[in-house]
């Protein structure tokens, strides 16, 4: 499942004991980047390259949002499912203080704390999908049926 390469991250090491098929891809990161680069890396529709977002709502209660590489969030359409005034991404310290991950190695896998987790809908009837492992340039290609095994998050159509 990994190389002696890479580092174990929290991400690797809960998908391994939550028994997901996974495999393991890297590729040269680039600072801003995003998704875009990672699809273009490693030649993969950028629809199934999956963004891991730490927002927070108009109470300072954090969660993540699972979105298409190649989409954005209406964060209205978002606070309205989950009735509230607003919500916002959550500043780099913030969501590194919740997630014990740094922007740009976010996963949805192994955060600090458990936050509640929403996945845009459409993931979910990808073949599979690449989301980060827990490290800058580390995705795990992975089928969005393992992912909803082991987060169980709540489908949302907030893509834009």
């Amino acid at each position: 499942m990994h190389t002696d390469k890479t580092s174990i991250t929290h991400a690797i090491r809960e998908l391994t004991e939550k028994g997901a098929d996974f495999t393991l891809r890297s590729y040269k990161y680039e600072e801003k980047g995003g998704t875009g680069v990672a699809s273009r890396e490693l030649g993969v529709d950028e629809y199934m390259v999956i963004k891991t977002l730490v927002m927070e709502d108009d109470q300072g209660r954090p969660f993540i949002i699972l979105m298409h590489g190649n989409k954005s969030v209406s964060t209205k359409n978002l606070a309205r499912l989950r009735k509230v005034k607003s919500v916002k991404p959550c500043e780099p310290e913030d969501a590194h203080r919740h997630t014990g991950y740094l922007v740009g190695g976010t996963s949805p896998f192994g955060t600090r704390k458990p936050l509640p987790v929403y996945i845009e809908a459409s993931i979910l009837d990808l073949p599979k999908i690449y989301i980060n492992a827990g490290k800058k340039g580390l995705l795990a290609e992975m089928s969005p049926a393992d992912l909803r095994k082991i987060l169980n998050p709540t489908p949302v159509n907030v893509a834009i």
